[in-house]
């Protein structure tokens, strides 16, 4: 139907969002600090995988900050105790069902390495690979 209203690819191509914006992909409680966080992973996660040629072929990706799931890291010469980050990327044809996307891993680790390199708070990146069912596509 995009199409035939002569829509841009990238409009018709989009992701879906979720209606409460990011507050749902942050698990825990949502502040300004904690949406910024986010905004910075889900954007290098996303620039990978446009990077990749991949994001017409994925139905929906992004990430997830756990703000309150703290890891142990090393950052310099000393430890770090940060948030984790969790990317999640699904194929469905419908949504009601969904699987996980097979990323390459050189897409995952340059993403991860970026994450962890640039945005300031998390220092742990996890790939989430729950089909749905048992698991939803969001984790609010």
């Amino acid at each position: 139907m995009g199409r035939e209203l002569n829509l841009s690819e990238s409009r018709i191509m989009r992701h879906p969002f979720p209606g409460p914006g990011l507050a749902v992909r942050i698990v825990g409680e949502v502040n300004k600090e904690r949406v910024e966080m986010l905004q910075e992973a889900d954007d290098i996660f996303l620039q990978e995988i446009h990077k990749a040629g991949l994001y017409n072929k994925i139905s929906q990706a992004f990430a997830v900050l756990l703000p309150e799931c703290r890891s142990v890291g090393v950052m310099g010469d000393g430890r770090s105790y940060e948030s984790c980050c969790v990317l999640r990327a699904v194929e469905t044809e419908d949504f009601m069902s969904a699987d996980w996307c097979h990323l390459p891993y050189s897409l995952l680790s340059s993403a991860s390495s970026r994450i962890t390199n640039h945005v300031k708070g998390i220092n742990r990146v996890v790939y989430d690979i729950s089909s749905k069912p048992p698991a939803t596509i969001e984790w609010e």
